[in-house]
């Protein structure tokens, strides 16, 4: 067996109030899918976090027994006491064997919680993510007023866990929702803002949450999203209004009575607008965040003619939901993440920073706001627009829930390592024992071969040389893959079927394997299609078997703005 290669990764230890994940998070009802599938979706744009998927198996606990609550890395940065890193979320047991790394630091609870009889199964990522019941959850990050408070005894959870209890607890959304806000208002809520939207196959919520100031455990709020019609967050609280009468809301116990001692609401001025009453508005700098719903609310319903532009960050422009103008396919709530704006004034393919071959990378730098969760008011000298896809995007998911379905078969989790446009989306059904190999593998300090994150952020790293010509080739290698996945899913689903009606643990055997086969056969063809990229573009040419170095340059438009133009073309010195 040859020795695998590791290459370090520069990497940064995370200040107390560091990077936190700045993501992308839509709903898609039934009534506004062309299949009648609930749809969560989330890019994890967490830079080089922890990329792994992973699987907590169903488990029994002793009568009395104490559930521990871990701290996340990924609310306000790495804290050594909790032993809990951006490279790795969680070490332990309690988790399942997935989690199990002896030679790492073990990960310390901030505190326990009493433990229930029996915890569901479900897949985990920097945020829980799906569990066998089809329960199924997205999540953004959102600037708040009190971004940055500290775990505690009195402040036992962020929104990761919150979502993993829940998994743990819960089949419904609704019951998921109330659980929630129980555990905030009885253990308070650590971190930054936070919008997590929750779906079964058949109604959807979005809880948002912020830290509560002084001793105020955590405020809350929560809304149902009506049937037909899509919801998108972007780092921005998306709720507005607060009705007690509205039977479609609910609410922290401590939210009234915490906003006027605050001063930031009074009773006289109208209902209670929990954007501009807890937090900022925008996250990070303007537009960060609304750009990207106009361009998602624009591509769902186009008949509406949204603006780009507004007066601030509070703007009423872009509504809580939005019914698409036509139902959606399973590929098209996909396509949601796929995106630089393309076609738009903002379109990042185009201009000088696209460079020669149009490509939307915009690296960050020391000159851009520090941190992800900034001040949106502060003068700065320039930004970059923040595009659906970023680089720094560590996976991105579909939950697909389907009601017509038993649950293990139902759910799929639809799960792409990087960048959403160069990733390829491989199925994993809600009802599989074990996640395959390169998927759960990943330390983000090494480069390895044996991961799957590595083999996509290469990939797309590599698209950077001449992004034109690479990205139409991963386009076509992962259209391939996908179709392939689509069709494959339609037989597994009546294979899986026949075996469920039969037994049970015959159908979650199968599905096992079935999507171990689909995630290696989607991993191995990204490896040997990543070693065939090297070669084709290497060195600026064009390379194929019986055609080496043909020179493709630079385009002639681009090169005219160099200077190429007024290079050495005579011996005379250039006046």
């Amino acid at each position: 067996m040859k020795r695998m290669r590791r290459y370090t990764v520069g990497w940064f230890v995370l200040m107390s109030c560091g990077m936190a994940m700045a993501c992308t998070t839509t709903i898609v009802t039934p009534g506004a899918s062309e299949s009648g599938s609930m749809f969560v979706t989330h890019s994890d744009d967490g830079h080089l976090s922890d990329a792994r998927l992973m699987y907590v198996p169903a488990a029994d606990h002793p009568a009395g027994s104490e559930r521990p609550v871990y701290y996340d890395a990924c609310s306000i940065g790495e804290l050594e006491q909790y032993a809990s890193f951006m490279y790795s979320r969680y070490t332990g047991k309690s988790r399942g064997p997935d989690y199990e790394a002896p030679g790492l630091p073990q990960t310390e609870p901030i505190g326990f919680i009493p433990q229930v009889e029996h915890t569901y199964a479900y897949f985990d990522g920097n945020y829980g993510i799906m569990n066998e019941h089809q329960l199924m959850f997205g999540e953004c990050t959102d600037g708040s007023k009190t971004d940055g408070t500290l775990p505690g005894p009195n402040r036992l959870f962020y929104s990761a866990e919150l979502a993993r209890v829940a998994l743990e607890r819960c089949t419904k959304a609704v019951d998921a929702v109330k659980l929630i806000g129980e555990l905030i208002d009885t253990y308070g809520y650590y971190g930054t803002g936070e919008t997590l939207p929750v779906a079964d196959p058949k109604e959807a919520w979005v809880i948002e949450m912020v830290p509560g100031p002084g001793d105020v455990p955590g405020l809350w709020v929560a809304q149902k999203v009506p049937d037909g019609e899509v919801f998108v967050a972007a780092n921005e609280l998306r709720i507005r209004d607060i009705d007690p009468e509205n039977p479609d809301q609910m609410f922290s116990t401590h939210l009234f009575s915490t906003a006027t001692a605050q001063g930031w609401w009074k009773p006289e001025d109208g209902k209670l607008d929990w954007l501009e009453t807890v937090s900022l508005g925008e996250y990070n700098h303007p537009y960060y965040s609304l750009r990207r719903v106009w361009r998602l609310m624009t591509r769902l319903a186009p008949s509406h003619l949204f603006s780009p532009w507004v007066e601030d960050g509070y703007t009423r422009a872009y509504p809580f939901t939005i019914k698409p103008d036509k139902k959606l396919t399973r590929e098209e709530v996909m396509a949601l993440h796929r995106d630089h704006y393309e076609g738009t004034e903002f379109d990042l393919t185009k201009g000088g920073a696209a460079g020669p071959f149009s490509c939307p990378y915009r690296y960050l730098g020391d000159y851009d706001a520090g941190g992800d969760v900034a001040d949106p008011t502060k003068k700065r000298d320039g930004a970059w627009e923040r595009a659906l896809s970023v680089y720094y995007c560590t996976y991105v998911f579909v939950c697909e829930g389907r009601q017509n379905l038993p649950d293990p078969i139902g759910g799929i989790l639809w799960f792409g390592n990087g960048k959403p446009l160069e990733t390829c989306f491989t199925p994993f059904y809600a009802g599989i024992t074990a996640i395959a190999q390169p998927y759960k593998t990943c330390d983000p300090r090494m480069f390895t071969r044996d991961s799957a994150f590595w083999v996509f952020n290469f990939v797309e790293n590599w698209a950077a040389l001449n992004y034109v010509a690479i990205h139409a080739d991963i386009v076509s290698k992962r259209e391939t893959l996908e179709k392939e996945a689509f069709e494959a899913i339609v037989a597994a689903d009546a294979e899986a079927l026949k075996l469920y009606q039969e037994d049970p643990d015959k159908a979650r055997a199968w599905l096992t394997e079935f999507c171990m086969n689909m995630a290696s056969h989607t991993f191995l063809t990204w490896q040997d299609f990543s070693d065939r990229l090297v070669a084709e573009y290497a060195d600026g040419a064009m390379n194929y078997p019986g055609k080496l170095n043909e020179k493709k340059g630079y385009p002639k438009d681009w090169l005219m703005t160099t200077s190429w133009p007024n290079g050495p073309t005579k011996y005379a010195k250039p006046e």
